[in-house]
C-alpha cells in the first residue's frame, strides 16, 4: 500500500508531541502507517483504543514467525517480536504472579523513607560542589540505579558495567548491536540469579532463582527488569524538570507546597514524551478496534504519549497543569493485565525527587539555553545526554 504516513515523525519542539499524532486520531484513531523499517503496521493514537488493545489478551508481543514479522524498529529489545508464541500468556502471567509480592503498594510506601535519604544524599552533594551542574548525571541517572540495585539485589559496584550495556540495548540503528547487548544484560544478570541459589537475600533476584520457570525466560525478565527500572525513570526526572521549569507558575506552586508532588508526577508522566517510538503489539487472532479489523499477525504500534493528550478525554490536553483534575488515569504505565509491575517504584522515586528537587534549589534553572540540550535520536528511549543546571 503507498502513501501511507511514515514513520518517525519530525519534532520541533522535544517537549511537545510530532502534530502528525494528533492529526492521524482526528481522523482515525486506529490507523495504517508505514514504520521506520518499511514494512506496515496499525498506529493506536486514541486513549480508549489503546486501553482496548492493553486489555485484550488476543494482543501479544510474540509473532508466529518471528524472523520475518513486520517491525517497527531495527531495535531488538523493543523493535519487533519478542518471548515464545506458544508460551507467551503463560510465561507472563507467571512472571506477574512471581513479582507482584516485590512490587507491592505495601513494599513500595516503605521504600519511601530510603527514597527521601538517596535523594537528600545525592542533593546535598550537588550543592557541595556548587553550580553549575549536570542534573542527568547528578540526580537523573544515579537515584534510579541505586533504587533499582537495592531492589534487585545487582551490586551496585557494577553500576558502569551494565549502565554502558543498557545505552548499546538502546541503539535504533543496528540490530546486532542491541542484540548484542541484550544477550550481554540476560547474562550478567542471570550470573547474579544463579549466585542467589546458593546465597539469596531479601531482593527481587532471589525470588526469581526459585521460580518455576525456564532458565531462558529467567535470564530475559532478570535482564529487562534490571533495564527497565533504572532507564525510564531517568527520562521522567530529566523531563520533569524541564516541563517545571518551562512553566514557572506551576513550578512555584509546587515549590510552596511539595504536598503537590504526587498530583504533579502523574502530570509529568502524562505529558513527558523522551521517545515517540511506541509499543509492539501482534494481533493473535483477528480483532475489531476502533472500526477496523485487524488480522491475524499484524503489528500494531501503540503511541502511549498521543493516547496521553487525546482531546476526547482531557480538557486542553496540551497544556502542562499538576492541578489537573484526573477522571482517566493516563496511560504511560499501560493498564490492565499489562499495567507496569514497577509504576509503584516509579512513583515513589518521583515524588520523592519532585517533592525534593525545588525546596533544595529554589532557584533552579537551566544553565544553557533549551535550544542548546543534545537530544539523543538515535536511542529507543530517548531523552538528552546532559541537562546543565545552575542555582
Amino acid at each position: 500500500m503507498s502513501g501511507l504516513p511514515q514513520l518517525p515523525f519530525d519534532r520541533a519542539d522535544l517537549l511537545a508531541v510530532s502534530p502528525e499524532f494528533g492529526e492521524l486520531r482526528a481522523a482515525e484513531p486506529v490507523t495504517r502507517v508505514r514504520t521506520e523499517t518499511g514494512d506496515e503496521a496499525w498506529l493506536v493514537t486514541g486513549y480508549e483504543e489503546i486501553r482496548q488493545v492493553f486489555a485484550d489478551d488476543r494482543f501479544g508481543r510474540s509473532h508466529p514467525t518471528p524472523e520475518s514479522a513486520p517491525r517497527i524498529s531495527n531495535n531488538a529489545l523493543i523493535g519487533g517480536p519478542s518471548g515464545e508464541y506458544a508460551t507467551e500468556r503463560q510465561v507472563h502471567e507467571a512472571m506477574r504472579r512471581l513479582l507482584a509480592p516485590a512490587f507491592s503498594a505495601r513494599r513500595m510506601r516503605a521504600l519511601g523513607g530510603r527514597m527521601q535519604v538517596l535523594v537528600d544524599e545525592l542533593l546535598d552533594e550537588m550543592a557541595e560542589q556548587g553550580p553549575p551542574a549536570d542534573l542527568h548525571e547528578r540526580l537523573s541517572v544515579p537515584l534510579p540505579i541505586m533504587v533499582i540495585c537495592e531492589l534487585l539485589g545487582v551490586p551496585y559496584g557494577d553500576r558502569e558495567k551494565f549502565r554502558a550495556i543498557a545505552e548499546e540495548m538502546t541503539n535504533l540503528s543496528d540490530p546486532e548491536r542491541s542484540a548484542d547487548a541484550q544477550r550481554q544484560m540476560s547474562e550478567y544478570t542471570y550470573a547474579i540469579v544463579q549466585e542467589k541459589r546458593e546465597h539469596p537475600g531479601e531482593d527481587v533476584y532471589s525470588d526469581l532463582a526459585t521460580a518455576a520457570l525456564e532458565e531462558s525466560d529467567i535470564a530475559r525478565v532478570a535482564g529487562g527488569l534490571l533495564f527497565a527500572g533504572h532507564e525510564t525513570t531517568v527520562n521522567q526526572i530529566d523531563y520533569g524538570v524541564l516541563l517545571l521549569l518551562r512553566s514557572p507558575a506551576q513550578r512555584d506552586a509546587l515549590r510552596a507546597d511539595p504536598s503537590l508532588a504526587a498530583a504533579a508526577v502523574e502530570e509529568i508522566m502524562r505529558m513527558a514524551v523522551p521517545s515517540q517510538h511506541g509499543l509492539v503489539r501482534y494481533a493473535h487472532e483477528d480483532v475489531k478496534v476502533g472500526g477496523v479489523v485487524i488480522r491475524a499477525g499484524e503489528l500494531v504500534m501503540l503511541a502511549v504519549h498521543a493516547a496521553n493528550r487525546d482531546g476526547r478525554v482531557y480538557e486542553e490536553p496540551e497544556l502542562f497543569d499538576i492541578a489537573r483534575e484526573i477522571s482517566h488515569p493516563h496511560v504511560g504505565f499501560g493498564y490492565a493485565a499489562h499495567y507496569c509491575l514497577g509504576a509503584g517504584l516509579a512513583r515513589v522515586e518521583l515524588r520523592t525527587v519532585f517533592g525534593s528537587l525545588f525546596q533544595r534549589f529554589p532557584a533552579l534553572r537551566l544553565a544553557v539555553p533549551e535550544t542548546d540540550l543534545t537530544p539523543r535520536k538515535d536511542r529507543l528511549t530517548g531523552g538528552f545526554t546532559a541537562l546543565p543546571v545552575t542555582w
